[in-house]
């Protein structure tokens, strides 16, 4: 799991939103990792749950988006919910609009629970770029990375 944390360069400022179905050690691995550099931590559940130390946002439906403000977001990381979610794609594209330009989306997935190819396909239409799929990264997922990019598609 180390690995997967150094994909994360927090400064201190950054906003970082959690989108999952579970709190578990990557979600408290996170919040450490920004919490050292005194960023902002958000987390999005789908479900129940509950979290110290960061704003909680609970969804109920697999077919709703989570909530944040255009550009407010510096990292995106949606564990375990791209696969579960109705409209991916809707999925991804307020993903991008929460993220400020030049910022990341990270997908975490239980192996072979996605599509890949499809993935990488969605998130070029949603405006994502610099699209890289990590096998081994995470022991039992597989982690996809993408940029939003200042000066390409939407991302002015």
């Amino acid at each position: 799991m180390k690995l997967f944390f150094e994909l994360f360069k927090p400064v201190m400022g950054n906003r970082y939103l959690l989108v999952t179905t579970t709190v578990d050690d990557i979600a408290n691995g996170l919040y450490e990792k920004i919490k050292e550099v005194d960023g902002k931590f958000f987390i999005s559940i789908y479900g129940e749950g509950e979290f110290n130390g960061a704003k909680v946002e609970l969804i109920d439906s697999f077919s709703k988006p989570f909530k944040s403000p255009p550009r407010d977001k510096d990292s995106i990381v949606l564990y375990d919910v791209v696969s579960k979610h109705k409209i991916p794609k809707m999925l991804l594209k307020y993903s991008y609009t929460a993220l400020a330009n030049a910022a990341e989306i990270v997908i975490v997935e239980k192996k072979n629970s996605l599509d890949i190819e499809k993935i990488k396909k969605l998130l070029d239409e949603c405006e994502f770029r610099a699209v890289n799929h990590i096998k081994d990264l995470l022991d039992g997922y597989d982690v996809i990375t993408a940029k939003k990019m200042h000066m390409w598609g939407n991302g002015l």
